[in-house]
């Protein structure tokens, strides 16, 4: 008398079709990756348009969300000494919808000076297989 176990059944193999993500270009207004230098006139204007991310072939992805950075000057008093000394401050957020919201609009539009910048990161998007990919960031730096 043999006792023996069934031999295992291999399980059956799942194909995957590799995705290759397209060549993304993120832009606001006329202005498209990496570092632009900006006058304060163009900035604030800017500021006011969609950030739009497209590819090659002029297909427009539709945003997940990303990061908006504010970098401005700004001073500081010491309290012993009571002497100035400029600073830079930062504010960011995340978003889901763009353009910006009117109160970013609304404060970068009337504070915005020479030096500071503005920083579009972390842009998910989606295709239309609702496939998430990241697009290039996008910063102002105004002269």
């Amino acid at each position: 008398m043999v006792i023996a176990q069934k031999p295992a059944t291999k399980p059956k193999e799942i194909t995957v079709q590799k995705f290759k993500p397209p060549k993304l270009k993120s832009s606001l207004g006329s202005r498209s990756d990496s570092a632009a230098t900006v006058s304060v006139d163009e900035a604030v204007q800017l500021v006011t348009m969609p950030l739009t991310i497209t590819d090659d072939k002029k297909t427009v992805y539709t945003i997940s969300s990303y990061q908006c950075m504010y970098k401005r000057r700004a001073v500081t008093e010491n309290e012993e000494t009571g002497k100035v000394s400029p600073i830079t401050s930062m504010v960011a957020n995340v978003f889901k919808t763009t353009p910006l919201p009117e109160i970013w609009k609304k404060t970068i539009t009337e504070q915005l000076k020479p030096g500071e910048e503005i920083f579009f990161f972390d842009v998910v998007v989606k295709d239309a297989q609702g496939r998430l990919m990241f697009a290039p960031n996008l910063k102002l730096v105004i002269q």
